[in-house]
């Protein structure tokens, strides 16, 4: 969202799946401006749906919570998550995590997006990645 390519979602997965502590978040006036606006107007690819059961996690937020329970249930392919408590959490029960690095590196090897000038972008806005966590990526492309 924060480089407008947040139709890569579409494009990239069958289906995409936000619980509403997800949207809840994506629309708090702490987000970002475009994060916001897309919240508000949730495009028709994407199905705002609630978990069947509820999962507390104390190092948690309640969207990263929802996220991951609801991927468990449905059996998700992937969950979309950025932040390392949450990703070690999904990892831990047996789920595939891919962060917004992972998508663009996805995106490009679909002829999609260029990454480098992607994370160039991305750099320019809110988003933060440690370089270390980046030389990895990249080291890993380079492969």
């Amino acid at each position: 969202m924060l480089i407008g390519r947040i139709d890569l979602l579409r494009l990239l997965y069958a289906r995409i799946l936000v619980p509403p502590a997800v949207l809840a978040e994506l629309k708090h006036p702490a987000a970002p401006r475009p994060v916001q606006d897309w919240a508000v107007n949730v495009p028709d690819w994407v199905e705002v749906l609630s978990p069947k059961s509820s999962l507390v996690l104390g190092q948690l937020d309640l969207g990263e919570s929802e996220a991951i329970a609801l991927a468990a249930e449905v059996h998700a392919d992937v969950v979309l998550m950025d932040e390392q408590a949450g990703r070690q959490e999904a990892v831990r029960r047996g789920l595939k995590v891919a962060g917004t690095l992972s998508v663009l590196d996805e995106a490009e090897q679909a002829g999609l997006v260029n990454f480098d000038a992607a994370i160039a972008e991305l750099q320019k806005t809110s988003f933060r990645v440690s370089q270390a966590v980046l030389a990895d990526i990249k080291a890993r492309r380079s492969r």
